[in-house]
């Protein structure tokens, strides 16, 4: 085998580092940068609220998720609606779909003991 040398460049980055596409905030975690990219994807956003729930509850959105959700509350909106209960999987969401705003999410365990006002409407995923 024949020695390798270091000192050799790599053609074509100049050396430059070259920049992630969309870099995380400083703090964030790789879950957190994953969770705001799928629901990016979906033209959802988290508030500071619901990612701070997703996070204690432990709960992880897939890519999957995160395309129902966002069918869902188109038609949501087809329907005139905004507060609305998405109940996804074991998932319970409050989405305000005006905003296309994830406002709380709690998994199956809290929801059974919650009761739910000022929504509109209520959805099964």
């Amino acid at each position: 085998m024949s020695p390798v040398n270091f000192e050799t460049r790599v053609s074509g980055l100049d050396g430059a580092r070259q920049q992630p596409s969309s870099p995380a905030k400083s703090g964030e975690s790789f879950g957190e940068t994953l969770r705001a990219q799928i629901m990016d994807q979906a033209g959802m956003k988290l508030s500071a609220h619901a990612e701070k729930r997703l996070v204690e509850r432990r709960v992880e959105l897939t890519a999957d998720a995160g395309t129902r959700l966002g069918a869902a509350v188109d038609r949501i909106q087809e329907k005139g609606a905004d507060k609305s209960l998405v109940l996804m999987d074991d998932l319970a969401l409050l989405v305000s779909a005006k905003n296309r705003v994830v406002i709380t999410a709690m998994d199956s365990q809290q929801a059974k003991d919650g009761v739910f006002t000022n929504i509109d409407s209520a959805v099964i995923v």
